[in-house]
C-alpha cells in the first residue's frame, strides 16, 4: 500500500539513516540538499520531487518503494534486527556478509 503521508515518510528515512549511522547534514551533502530541507523532509513539513528523494534513496542505499510503501511490521524488525547485526560485525565480516547476500540475490534472477 503506497503511504501518502509526508510525516510518514519522513518517519522511514529517519529510521534508514539511523540504520545507516549517518547525520542528517551528512545525508544533506551526499544528496546534494540544504541541511534546513533535508530536516523538513524528514519532520514531514515539506514536500519533496522525484528526483529529490532519489538521490537520497541512492545515499541510503534503499529504493523508493522502501520509503513509499508499508511493510508488515514483522519484516521491518527482522530486517532492522539483521542490519544492526550486521553494523556490529568487523568489515572483513559484513564484506563476507555482503557478498554472500549478493550471490544469493543473484542467484534469484
Amino acid at each position: 500500500m503506497l503511504i501518502f503521508d509526508s510525516r510518514e515518510i519522513g518517519k522511514k528515512l529517519l529510521g534508514y539513516r539511523k540504520r545507516m549511522g549517518m547525520t542528517q547534514a551528512e545525508v544533506a551533502e551526499a544528496a546534494g540538499l540544504s541541511d534546513r530541507t533535508y530536516a523538513d523532509i524528514e519532520r514531514g513539513s515539506a514536500n519533496m520531487r522525484t528526483e529529490t528523494l532519489l538521490h537520497i534513496c541512492e545515499v541510503l542505499h534503499i529504493t523508493p518503494d522502501e520509503i513509499l510503501t508499508e511493510e508488515s511490521e514483522a519484516l521491518a524488525e527482522q530486517q532492522l534486527e539483521l542490519m544492526t547485526r550486521l553494523n556490529a560485525c568487523s568489515p572483513k565480516d559484513r564484506q563476507t556478509a555482503l557478498t554472500l547476500l549478493s550471490v544469493y540475490l543473484k542467484s534469484l534472477d
